[in-house]
């Protein structure tokens, strides 16, 4: 499901389905968790993110607390865990809020490694 800021908020059900879709395209995903200060700190940037990036990238994220199953599958140990896919393979992970500029330099790496 994607919210009006073009956020997808990931299930299992459709975790892989959407990094299979998003083909060459980085897809950013944010694992958080509802609770979690430094998560909510991240919150509004990924929303920006989202608009920022619609159609360049996917940007994404998983509530750990409803999807343990999926954060216990990529190796989520503490939050907020940002992962980028690309091809759905990882290809950068940054543990911990890594504010702004960190996430678009995690979306550049990606996207010029698929140059």
């Amino acid at each position: 499901m994607t919210d009006a800021k073009g956020v997808a908020h990931l299930t299992k059900n459709d975790f892989q389905k959407t990094l299979d879709e998003a083909a060459k395209m980085p897809v950013l995903v944010d694992f958080y968790a509802e609770w979690c200060g430094p998560c909510k700190l991240a919150a509004p940037i990924i929303e920006e993110l989202g608009v920022e990036y619609d159609g360049k990238a996917v940007i994404a994220k998983v509530n750990v607390d409803e999807q343990n199953q999926l954060a216990a599958e990529h190796g989520v140990m503490s939050i907020p865990t940002v992962i980028v896919f690309v091809n759905g393979q990882e290809v950068d992970r940054k543990i911990g809020f890594a504010g702004k500029d960190g996430y678009v330099a995690m979306i550049k790496d990606a996207m010029d490694g698929e140059n």
